[in-house]
């Protein structure tokens, strides 16, 4: 299951703050780096995994790599967690509707 990639890639606290970080807009190696608590070949191979999950993207920009999210590859979580939500609202809507068959209660 490739989302089985996903949760596992941000499994890790460190590659967690990475994808935060790109959640606000796309960025190089070293600026990922800067104020995280490992190197920047640390955050390059996280950047790897994060990648490799269908996360991320890369493009060159110069001499340097830019990443940022991949939507598709957050588009494939996000519809496997809808799933669940889905499902939990129909759940809620039978309860009410067996609860107040009518529909008269407010």
């Amino acid at each position: 299951m490739a989302n089985a990639n996903a949760f596992a890639a941000l499994a890790d606290p460190t590659r967690r703050e990475v994808f935060e970080r790109l959640a606000r807009g796309p960025r190089s190696v070293g600026e990922l780096a800067q104020g995280l608590p490992v190197s920047r070949p640390a955050v390059s191979q996280h950047l790897k995994v994060l990648k490799e999950a269908g996360l991320v993207t890369d493009r060159p920009e110069g001499a340097r790599r830019v990443y940022q999210i991949d939507p598709q590859g957050l588009g494939q979580i996000r519809a496997w967690l809808d799933r669940f939500w889905e499902a939990a609202l129909e759940a809620f809507k039978a309860e009410v509707e067996r609860e107040d068959p009518e529909g008269t209660n407010p």
